[in-house]
């Protein structure tokens, strides 16, 4: 029987995608974000973004017992670092879609500590890498903003 925090840490079944979850997790996290969020800096914005954070902690200690180490089930890691690559960004399709290339491009790449994090033991490793890569994608979204690129 499914538990609720399979179904939450799957981002309502995404990872069972076979190939590109994580992307897809992604992707719809950014679509979300684009229709539902009009005030990124609204405290409600950053009190969800740290629920789904510290959510994300517990579901990947829960579901590990089950799925293993870091299953590629678990995409709620994706969703809480594409949460970070949009707080505080101003909400247009530009800067949506080029937060979620910058994500993936850290999440994916993992540089800059970023791989190091993963190795945390349990939940702490599933999220801890993808909040990291939302945290570098934020800030050079934030720069590409403040020379004005677009």
């Amino acid at each position: 029987m499914i538990k609720l925090h399979e179904i939450l840490s799957s981002f309502f079944s995404i990872g069972y995608i076979k190939k590109g979850g994580g992307t897809v997790a992604a992707i719809a996290t950014a679509l979300i974000w684009f229709v539902a969020v009009a005030e990124p800096s609204s405290l409600l914005v950053l009190g969800i973004t740290l629920l789904v954070i510290m959510y994300g902690v517990w579901a990947g200690n829960e579901v590990e017992k089950k799925w293993g180490k870091d299953s590629s089930k678990v995409v709620i890691d994706e969703v809480a670092g594409m949460l970070v690559s949009l707080l505080f960004i101003p909400v247009t399709a530009l800067n949506v879609f080029v937060a979620l290339v910058l994500f993936r491009f850290f999440d994916i790449l993992k540089p800059l500590l970023i791989r190091r994090l993963e190795k945390l033991p349990g939940g702490w490793g599933v999220m801890g890498d993808d909040v990291l890569a939302g945290i570098y994608s934020n800030l050079v979204l934030h720069v590409f903003l403040l020379l004005k690129l677009w």
